[in-house]
């Protein structure tokens, strides 16, 4: 017979998992996904290296910024592990020592991986835009693409989509020209699409 309702996902689900995996909670159900593959570690490391030093160490920018790789979201109901956030100074001075967070950044980006891309674009972004994350990166190191999004009321607004080796000023850290060839893997180790 049918094995009925499905229980929530609980937070003791998500600790029991094993460290290799990276484990989220949506819509009250449990998300496992491996860890990311090289193009997208690469994009998300460098990506959080280019905006550290004038944004939160405000050397060769404005600083005002407080920023972490994968930090653990406790918003409403739902549990997420963002590929980058950052908070304004305004709202979060300090780092708090915690092992998750329940106030929403004010910039989240998630570098998009085949596994990953479905429910980052959809599901994530739902959420993001209820908690009231003001700026949404999306980051595609196989299409080499920087999507920029802006929250308005409850909606996202895409601001703009650029790509390659392109220069960009993108909200909200046009202070810094982000050169996005830096990014991405060289062409010749990009893995090959059938």
């Amino acid at each position: 017979m049918g094995e009925g309702p499905k229980r929530p996902a609980t937070y003791e689900d998500l600790l029991s998992l094993p460290e290799h995996v990276v484990g989220q909670i949506i819509d009250g159900e449990l998300i496992v996904m491996p860890r990311p593959a090289s193009p997208h570690a690469r994009a998300h490391s460098r990506l959080g290296g280019e905006l550290y030093g004038p944004f939160e160490r405000g050397r060769g920018g404005p600083g005002g910024w407080l920023f972490l790789d994968e930090p653990e979201l406790h918003l409403g109901p739902d549990l997420l592990v963002p590929d980058l956030a950052g908070w304004r100074r305004e709202r979060m001075p300090e780092m708090p020592d915690t092992p998750y967070f329940t106030l929403a950044p004010d910039w989240v980006c998630e570098v998009l991986s085949p596994s990953t891309e479905a429910v980052d674009r959809v599901k994530k972004t739902r959420i993001y835009a209820r908690e009231g994350v003001s700026h949404l990166w999306l980051v595609d190191p196989r299409a080499r693409t920087l999507e920029v999004l802006r929250l308005s009321g409850q909606h996202w607004v895409e601001l703009g989509t650029c790509g390659g080796d392109e220069r960009v000023r993108a909200e909200p850290f046009e202070a810094l020209e982000l050169e996005l060839g830096v990014l991405w893997m060289p062409p010749e180790q990009q893995p090959k699409t059938p």
